[in-house]
């Protein structure tokens, strides 16, 4: 038996399908995977996400703590509320997770992934010894995110009219707290929502709202198509901490400057950058029938080979998508093998689908 949230007997009340995720029992579907990924994309859905890490950075010396753990930079968070997207990394470079970051009155709030919970505690814990920081484990609160068009204007229907007034009122990538509930407006599916910490004791009631409002239960099934639809990276399959960020498409997560800042993995990064990245992570369509998956082999003419991280059937797109790590000459075509067969695949820009349009 793995660990469970507060909603898992609710998720068993609600007809889910329960499968093993990073150690935990979560739900993977209610009945379809694909029309809970269509109903994210066309109204919205509501997922538990309870089994997040949130961590809480606080101390006189937070600030510089941060500037050493991360490979962005906490300076651009100029306003309370204001979120942040980073690699923590290793002194190799290579990430050891992703994490988003909030600017808050007490300091910082910090929220991992969960199946690299433990790895990722330690490495906070280690990083830690030189400053004056002490790190929280929110282990109390519960965390739902609410995704898609109308995700926002239905959940302000059911909440006091502070929390609305909230809802109405965030930016993208924004969290403030009301009371004990901290609302955001972040996601991991391509889609306008909402993430929701609050107390767990509060959940089960909460969520039972939502559903009895027509906001859908969705399971993992669903989120993972929609996050790659999204072009939005799982750990564990498109990185990990023998990848750095040059070669997950998520350079854009590294703050280079100021020159002086010395985040850890800063020298390899500097060095791997120097020398050329051997490779990168793309976007693959297969255009005929078939469903690109995990581990397959790309074949690139007169260049080399590489593999698919993550695939799947794009129900929004009607077609196969996959992200890939290729030789870093890939062009613009490429090869698959499925099934002991080569197939073409055209090879785009990691990111498919962005609130409800297609992208390729």
């Amino acid at each position: 038996m793995g660990q469970r949230t507060p909603l898992y007997d609710l998720h068993l009340a609600l007809g889910a399908k329960m499968v093993d995720f990073g150690g935990w029992d979560m739900p993977l579907h209610y009945g379809s995977q694909v029309e809970e990924h269509h109903q994210v994309r066309r109204d919205c859905g509501v997922f538990d996400v309870s089994h997040m890490t949130v961590v809480d950075v606080s101390g006189s010396q937070a600030k510089a703590y941060l500037q050493h753990l991360l490979a962005n930079d906490i300076e651009r968070l100029q306003s309370i509320g204001k979120a942040l997207y980073s690699g923590m990394l290793n002194e190799q470079g290579g990430v050891v997770d992703d994490l988003i970051v909030y600017l808050t009155d007490f300091g910082y709030r910090v929220v991992v992934n969960a199946s690299t919970r433990d790895k990722d505690l330690a490495w906070m814990h280690l990083q830690s010894v030189d400053f004056d920081v002490q790190l929280h484990e929110r282990s109390e609160l519960a965390m739902l995110a609410i995704q898609g068009p109308h995700a926002r204007s239905k959940t302000a229907e059911l909440v006091s009219q502070s929390r609305a007034n909230l809802i109405q009122s965030l930016k993208p990538f924004e969290g403030q707290p009301d009371g004990e509930w901290f609302i955001a407006r972040t996601g991991y599916t391509g889609e306008d929502g909402l993430e929701i910490m609050l107390p767990a004791s509060e959940v089960v009631a909460f969520l039972n709202e939502l559903v009895g409002a027509g906001i859908s239960p969705i399971g993992l099934g669903a989120r993972d198509t929609l996050r790659l639809e999204a072009g939005m990276n799982l750990y564990g399959q498109d990185m990990d901490e023998s990848v750095t960020p040059l070669a997950a498409n998520m350079a854009w997560t590294i703050a280079w400057e100021p020159a002086s800042r010395g985040f850890v993995g800063r020298v390899a990064l500097q060095k791997q950058k120097a020398e050329g990245v051997p490779s990168k992570l793309v976007g693959l369509v297969l255009e005929e029938r078939g469903v690109l998956r995990a581990h397959q082999v790309v074949r690139v003419e007169g260049v080399g080979e590489g593999e698919i991280t993550s695939g799947s059937f794009s129900p929004t797109l009607g077609k196969s998508i996959a992200l890939a790590r290729v030789p870093a000459a890939t062009q613009e075509r490429a090869e698959v093998e499925i099934r002991g067969k080569w197939y073409p695949v055209r090879v785009v820009k990691p990111s498919f689908v962005r609130n409800g349009k297609a992208l390729i």
